[in-house]
């Protein structure tokens, strides 16, 4: 089966290379358009450096049994109603966490189509934060 697909590989270059091209093109896409996912350090760096807003997008009963210190509570069901909390931080960046890193892209997308510029998402969300042993605050 392998020896196939190399063999098709080696006969189609064009092909092959397109299509990967393109794949490549969709998942590059499509992750930044949340925007794009950073890893815990560099979180920690947004926060310290460039004074970025910390959006916990789980609900307050998640929220409240630890969140990452300074951070803005606003459940992801209510993100709408409440996106005007973060008007003041329009200008700066800001990081989305959800509980695994899913909810983070749709609230994204709604953050940008308001005109918010500089969003990135926690890859893997607080389940990532606390796998680091990263402080949490009750």
């Amino acid at each position: 089966m392998f020896e196939k697909v190399l063999e098709f590989a080696s006969n189609h270059p064009f092909l092959v290379g397109s299509f990967v091209f393109l794949v490549g093109a969709l998942f590059f896409t499509e992750s930044r358009k949340g925007g794009a996912s950073i890893g815990t350090q560099m979180l920690v760096q947004l926060v310290n450096k460039s004074d970025a807003l910390v959006v916990d997008l789980r609900d307050s009963n998640e929220f409240s049994s630890g969140h990452i210190a300074g951070a803005l509570n606003i459940p992801f069901s209510s993100l709408e109603k409440r996106i005007r909390d973060v008007e003041k931080y329009k200008e700066k960046p800001i990081v989305l966490v959800c509980k695994m890193g899913t909810h983070s892209s749709s609230a994204g997308k709604k953050l940008i189509a308001e005109g918010y510029q500089d969003i990135r998402r926690l890859s893997g969300g607080m389940t990532e934060w606390a796998s680091s042993n990263l402080p949490v605050v009750k």
